[in-house]
């Protein structure tokens, strides 16, 4: 199904310019965000603000200005880039008499869009019920008419037309199968934890080229295109590392300046993918004006999740966009990556990626030399299959001396399934 809308509903936006850094939005991504939603945009309207009013957020004379526009352009939705009040959405939806959305309910709308999956689609609607929630009393004026559109799809037009104690039911249903998922996943870690296998997480700003370069690691066919919140479902994939081994490799749902607190919440499953990985892997647009402040914004969110102290990989990727700026990686003062320039569309530099996966995960390589006696065939088996062995050779009383080279992680699970504990079995076997 295609995102876009069959008949692209035409809006006006309204963007304010204020002096703090902190509260700005780029207008920019606004128009960005707005195309995703599959929107046709009839004017841009910039506002200079620097004290937003409590009633309208812009000025009374502004607000008779877009209510002009509104009549003149024959709109049914003015979208603002900034989170409204309930009484201030409200306040605007009587004075311009059409619809009023906010970024929140914006971005909302597109992540209805975007949700395949059952639980994909449970976490949009957890997010959307606790929105509007509040915004339930004066807000059917203008809903009438409506068919569906921006900010309303989804459980929309149903659930507004619900009262309270229903939406609440609804609510913790929806709570209620989203800790179910929790655990499930939660399941599926312990698991693989158990096996000691690696978890590595791709995070990045939205449209930084995750689902690109995931695809072109791994040979999948997620969906990617050059558009915000292209993925929103996580995908998780297996991928053999040399040195290291099987890895699980996940795509996650790409962030946002200030992504609202509820789609953090509602997607606090899924989020925890990356919270409990062993390395993560942060796409940056390298060829983006607003890199650094991407940078920041990615860190934020890793923080409201519990991320921030997971070891880090950053992925500088589309220097094809670049002039001169070849794959490498780059090293710190002790030799150890920590960035890699890349280019996933045009598949550079992705053995870079692999190498300093590889050197990070695994670290702590055996190397040594073993002395095992024919009753261990099976380990010596198992060593071989693993492709362990560097060379062999044999005593004069038929024992097989291996010299290895692998990760400590695949022989400590080799041997625990062999009933050995990895310190006892070194003292024995190992040759000094």
């Amino acid at each position: 199904m295609d995102h876009q809308s069959a008949h692209a509903e035409r809006v006006i936006l309204v963007h304010l310019e204020g002096n703090d850094p902190q509260l700005r939005e780029d207008p920019h991504e606004f128009l960005e965000l707005v195309t995703s939603a599959g929107a046709q945009v009839a004017r841009f309207v910039t506002v200079s603000r620097h004290q937003p009013t409590a009633r309208f957020l812009i000025g009374s004379g502004k607000v008779d200005e877009l209510r002009f526009l509104v009549q003149e352009l024959e709109v049914d939705l003015v979208i603002f880039n900034h989170a409204l009040t309930p009484s201030q959405e409200r306040n605007l939806s009587r004075e311009l008499e059409c619809r009023v959305i906010d970024r929140v309910g914006l971005i909302l709308d597109i992540f209805a869009q975007r949700a395949n999956t059952h639980e994909g689609k449970l976490q949009v609607e957890l997010a959307q019920l606790e929105h509007i929630s509040s915004r339930l009393v004066h807000s059917r004026t203008y809903l009438s008419r409506q068919q569906g559109g921006i900010g309303l799809r989804g459980p929309g037009e149903t659930q507004l037309e619900s009262d309270r104690r229903l939406l609440r039911i609804r609510v913790q249903q929806i709570k209620a199968r989203l800790e179910k998922v929790r655990n499930q996943r939660e399941l599926a870690r312990r698991a693989r934890k158990r096996a000691e296998i690696p978890a590595v997480s791709i995070v990045g700003y939205t449209n930084a080229g995750k689902s690109t370069l995931f695809n072109s690691l791994t040979q999948e066919e997620v969906y990617a295109a050059d558009q915000l919140f292209a993925t929103l479902d996580p995908t998780v994939r297996r991928y053999h590392l040399p040195d290291v081994g099987p890895i699980t490799l996940t795509d996650t749902v790409g962030f946002i300046r200030h992504l609202p607190h509820k789609l953090v919440e509602a997607f606090r499953a899924t989020l925890e993918e990356s919270a409990n990985a062993d390395l993560l892997l942060h796409v940056i647009d390298a060829a983006s004006l607003e890199r650094d402040e991407h940078i920041v914004q990615v860190h934020t969110v890793l923080d409201e999740i519990g991320a921030k102290d997971i070891p880090t990989l950053e992925i500088y990727n589309k220097i094809d966009l670049l002039s001169d700026v070849p794959a490498h990686i780059q090293r710190d003062a002790d030799g150890k990556p920590v960035r890699v320039w890349v280019s996933a569309m045009h598949n550079q530099g992705l053995i870079l990626i692999a190498q300093a996966m590889s050197e990070l995960l695994g670290e702590e390589i055996y190397t040594g030399t073993l002395c095992l006696p024919q009753k261990l065939g099976r380990v010596r088996g198992k060593l071989f299959a693993l492709g362990a062995v560097q060379q062999e050779q044999f005593s004069e009383s038929g024992e097989s001396i291996l010299t290895l080279r692998m990760p400590k992680i695949d022989l400590n699970r080799l041997l625990s399934h062999e009933q050995f504990e990895i310190e006892t079995f070194l003292q024995t076997y190992a040759i000094k």
